[in-house]
């Protein structure tokens, strides 16, 4: 009976100190609520910005993309938070403006995934020979 009592005060002094009966040291992490409130007032002041930067159609058309390819819709919001903040944006982009910019974007990533000019098939003819040559 004396182990059991010892056993239950064991486990009463442990929980006042935020301990285990074990001795071991209990996994609250107190600071994660700060950091995950930190992120949501970062994010909202993001999206506030982005209301004002972007008409509504513009703010329609990015949401859209953003379902499909979430990376580049936050790359595209990026680049316009960081024109807004240097000044280079006075007025509301409408969706034209934003649909130029896309196109600016895809074509500057088209350009750096070009193959070699020697060609495609001979690209693949060369990569295969080093592929079998791994291989065997």
């Amino acid at each position: 009976m004396a182990d059991l009592e010892l056993e239950a005060i064991t486990k009463e002094k442990a929980g006042a100190h935020g301990t285990t009966w074990h001795g071991k040291e209990n996994q609250q992490n107190t600071g994660q609520p700060a950091q995950d409130d930190a992120k949501r007032e970062a994010e909202d002041r993001r999206q506030l910005m982005l209301t004002q930067i972007l008409s509504i159609e513009a703010r329609e058309r990015l949401g859209r993309i953003a379902l499909v390819k979430p990376d580049k819709a936050r790359g595209v919001e990026d680049v316009l938070l960081r024109a807004f903040q240097m000044g280079r944006i006075s007025e509301k982009v409408s969706e034209e403006r934003l649909i130029t910019l896309l196109e600016q974007i895809n074509t500057q990533t088209a350009s750096r995934l070009k193959l070699p000019s020697r060609g495609v098939g001979v690209y693949l003819k060369m990569m295969t020979s080093k592929l079998s040559f791994v291989l065997t």
